[in-house]
């Protein structure tokens, strides 16, 4: 009996964990009435190789002064590499194509979850939004979507704040991939700033990374595979 329970408990997980990440972002994105490749938008051939561009890669790596990559830092990669202009807004498209679209709490939460989501946004998340503002602290909220039309496949990990603005990174996943430690950190950027970051169910608390500095405070989103996860770690809608 326990190690049918087990495995139902690890099945379960792996459904909610699926269901998070997602896998609504999609290749190419494009204005309606408009095809790929058209004026001022990029070709199918130029997104994908864009994609591969920024995988694992940093704007600073490019010499763009952001810490994680924006909407104004890939408008200027994409100048730069493509001779493209491209105002911010069709920048946007593309990275709401992606699937770094507005998203409401409850729909960062599988169906199992939703409610224990709605419960923790009324009893958990003022009190976070109150230290954020005691300290001048920014609200991240973090998740990550899976590229569809992508070879190899491409994981948009992103943080919006509770101001709406998005930073990401893409990565290439991997089995069980953990919560990038060097996404988490740049958050703060180089002036060390405190933040609170809600984590959603893509990652269980085991693939946090560890001994982060103590101005970056953790916290769990409800989800099927944590036990106690309402209680806040050490969080707006998010898009």
């Amino acid at each position: 009996m326990g190690v049918a329970l087990r495995d139902a408990r690890r099945s379960v997980t792996s459904w909610c964990r699926r269901h998070t990440i997602g896998g609504d972002g999609t290749v190419a994105a494009v204005r309606r009435g408009q095809r790929s490749g058209e004026p001022g938008l990029l070709s199918r051939e130029q997104e994908l190789d864009l994609i591969d561009a920024l995988r694992g890669v940093h704007p600073d790596e490019f010499d763009l002064d952001e810490e994680l990559w924006t909407r104004q830092s890939l408008t200027s990669l994409i100048q730069r590499r493509y001779d493209r202009t491209m105002d911010t807004g069709t920048v946007g498209a593309y990275l709401r194509a992606w699937g770094l679209g507005p998203r409401e709490p409850r729909e960062r939460a599988c169906g199992l979850c939703v409610g224990a989501v709605e419960h923790w946004v009324r009893t958990e998340y003022p009190a976070i939004t109150r230290a954020a503002q005691e300290h001048l602290a920014e609200v991240y909220w973090l998740g990550r979507v899976r590229l569809r039309g992508t070879m190899p496949a491409a994981d948009v990990v992103s943080a919006v704040s509770s101001r709406g603005r998005v930073r990401f990174m893409i990565t290439t996943p991997s089995v069980d991939p953990p919560l990038p430690r060097d996404f988490v950190l740049r958050l703060s950027g180089a002036e060390e700033r405190t933040v609170h970051v809600i984590v959603d169910g893509s990652w269980p608390r085991n693939e946090w990374p560890r001994r982060l500095p103590r101005r970056i405070a953790m916290h769990p989103l409800p989800s099927c595979g944590r036990a106690g996860a309402s209680r806040p770690g050490r969080l707006g809608p998010a898009a």
